[in-house]
């Protein structure tokens, strides 16, 4: 069964819910790791009043026993806190919509000129049930010694240099977690603070680039038989399935457009005595390709970068047209952050996770953790056959 994900939930209803099914038994769920997910997706600076209403946290409510995946649909519910759907005088109806967001076109799809039922669906509320999903997902890839690893790139004109390897990322991880605005690099990091000062001092909102590395997949997660089986493009849609989200690199990404292939294709070696096992003896050079060709992983790194647009929630409002009247208006303002991007990191770090777990699963299928690692271990031993010794 491949495994999947959906959610269900309103921003202020009462609970956010993530429904995963394809799990296989006795996956361990690290708790104390998937809260503090939720706890690192409430954080960063910029973030609104929301953040300090609610303190996320996990509840199973099937396919867990013991601690371990049972192996049955997997639910998982966060509670709101904020819970005020109901109450009008709190959650009034939307009938002026802000241009970026959802308010209009919901509006027009379900032919109503209150945008609030639309607003509460495409809120980044939503996000909290998915990063839970990915969180859980990530505790199977552990089994596997699958890391992701995901951080703030940079904003405006703020661009960290960072270089992440297989042998620093986990330093560069702890220089993350020290960041208000989880970006390794100190001097980017006062600089992404100081336009977001601005922007909230202007009644402005901001956005930036986030980026995440998987290390340790095995070469052949994906497929190139059909293009709706290509893992790249799997990840890319799941990355820009994350609200404000507008476009995704796998990569070198965009850079490619403007090189030659000599310049953007990664050579290939082969030396046994290697010991990152996902290369099978197969390394690189460089990893321009972002540890994907053709659709599958080729046991280098996977890199993925995202762009978040400036939040569509300004407190100055925008030009936009009453649902009532027609007339022209300043957009309804809904409580909402000046930055989000630090929150986004770690949703797209644990989204980029579920997909990838939900390729190994695809790859190396079985009942229980046990049959998984038994057809995984099968696929080693023989992959290391293809050139005979």
């Amino acid at each position: 069964m491949t495994l999947t994900c959906k959610t269900a939930g309103e921003s202020h209803g009462p609970c956010g819910i993530a429904l995963l099914e394809g799990l296989p038994a006795g996956i361990t769920l690290d708790i104390e790791f998937i809260n503090n997910e939720l706890s690192r997706r409430q954080g960063g600076y910029g973030r609104g009043g929301r953040q300090n209403i609610e303190k996320d946290e996990v509840v199973f409510l099937t396919g867990v026993r013991g601690g371990a995946t049972t192996g049955a649909p997997l639910t998982i519910q966060i509670v709101n806190k904020d819970s005020r759907l109901d109450d009008a005088n709190t959650t009034p109806p939307i009938h002026n919509p802000r241009p970026g967001h959802a308010d209009l076109a919901g509006a027009l799809k379900w032919q109503t000129n209150d945008c609030r039922n639309t607003l509460e669906r495409a809120s980044a509320r939503e996000t909290a049930a998915r990063t839970a999903a990915g969180a859980v997902a990530r505790c199977f890839l552990r089994e596997f010694n699958i890391e992701c690893f995901g951080f703030v790139r940079g904003m405006l004109d703020a661009h960290a240099p960072t270089e992440v390897t297989n042998e620093n990322w986990k330093n560069i991880r702890d220089a993350r977690d020290d960041s208000d605005v989880y970006c390794p690099d100190d001097s980017t990091c006062k600089a992404i603070i100081e336009h977001i000062r601005n922007a909230k001092k202007e009644k402005n909102t901001v956005g930036g680039l986030c980026e995440v590395h998987v290390f340790g997949c095995p070469p052949g997660l994906g497929s190139c038989v059909q293009w709706s089986e290509k893992l790249d493009a799997k990840l890319a849609g799941a990355v820009m399935g994350i609200q404000a989200f507008k476009a995704v690199e796998i990569g070198m990404g965009k850079e490619c457009g403007r090189l030659l292939g000599s310049q953007v294709h990664d050579p290939i070696e082969y030396n046994t005595t290697t010991t990152q096992e996902s290369h099978l003896g197969f390394t690189r050079p460089t990893n321009h390709a972002g540890g994907i060709e053709g659709g599958m992983t080729n046991g280098m790194p996977v890199v993925i970068r995202g762009t978040m647009k400036p939040i569509a929630t300004l407190l100055q409002g925008m030009d936009s047209v009453s649902l009532i009247s027609g007339e022209a208006i300043r957009s309804d303002y809904e409580r909402s952050d000046v930055c989000a991007l630090p929150a986004a990191s770690v949703v797209m770090e644990n989204a980029v996770g579920f997909e990838i777990a939900a390729a190994f699963l695809d790859s190396f299928s079985g009942s229980t953790i046990q049959m998984v690692h038994a057809s995984h271990n099968e696929y080693v031993q023989s992959a290391r056959k293809i050139i005979p010794s």
